[in-house]
């Protein structure tokens, strides 16, 4: 099993290596044209456009198929999903610590993923976490940031939401290598993502009710603020003062 694991990892390992180039040089020409102007969010006419069409999608059927999975789904079945899909995440978290050096995450995702495709019934159950063996959460985003390639603009993407120009990049490599991309033709991995959409729309509905205020503001302050803390390893300073004339305090 060990053998076949190392063979699988090794082969999105390989295409993953030939693609890094371009796509790290081609961030770092983005970020440098975006980072030449002084506006934090120079993209804001643009990202609230498209932050309307996708709270209209969500609106007109994404939400309504999430309550509808939430409704006939058991909670422990829809806990097994969670933990089928967070174990594609665990391979990507080793290939990506593997890429920064951080060889003892690397060697902890790969022992999860291991053991919850095997003991766990490919991760329905997370056994890793029940004997003790630590996830190291990261993607390509956090990799480029490692590597000094900066953070660029905020943008909203198409159903995605949010979003920076260098964790979008990430973004497309981290589906390039993972397993699903890799082992799936294009009906059942598209199929698989947007399963995949469904079950974390469905595990958002009771967090949604404690928005007020400007939504995309919030959204786009509680992104930004999530990924400077997964990108300095929980050590986040409040970077975020730029934003507070964007807020109406009277509606809190």
């Amino acid at each position: 099993m060990l053998r076949y694991v190392t063979n699988y990892s090794l082969r999105p390992l390989a295409s993953l290596a030939a693609s890094i180039t371009p796509v790290v040089l081609l961030t770092a020409l983005l970020v440098g044209t975006a980072q030449a102007q002084d506006e934090l969010d120079p993209w804001e006419g643009y990202n609230r456009w498209m932050f309307e069409f996708n709270d209209a999608s969500d609106r007109i059927w994404i939400k309504p198929v999430a309550r509808g999975y939430d409704a006939i789904m058991p909670e422990p079945a829809r806990i097994g999903v969670n933990k089928f899909f967070s174990n594609f995440y665990d391979f990507n978290g080793a290939l990506n610590a593997l890429l920064q050096g951080r060889i003892e995450e690397a060697l902890s995702n790969t022992f999860r993923v291991i053991t919850n495709s095997t003991i766990g019934l490919l991760g329905l159950f997370d056994v890793a976490s029940m004997t003790g063996i630590p996830r190291y959460e990261t993607d390509f985003g956090h990799t480029l940031s490692i590597w000094g390639v900066p953070r660029g603009n905020f943008v909203m993407l198409p159903f995605i939401g949010p979003s920076t120009v260098r964790s979008a990049s990430g973004m497309a490599v981290d589906a390039f290598a993972s397993p699903t991309g890799q082992l799936m033709n294009d009906e059942a991995y598209w199929g698989l993502r947007v399963f995949n959409l469904i079950d974390l729309r469905a595990g958002l509905l009771d967090a949604e009710e404690i928005i007020t205020g400007d939504r995309y503001v919030f959204y786009r302050d509680i992104y930004l603020q999530n990924r400077a803390m997964l990108e300095s390893d929980g050590q986040v300073k409040d970077d975020f003062s730029e934003f507070d004339n964007d807020w109406d305090e009277e509606e809190f």
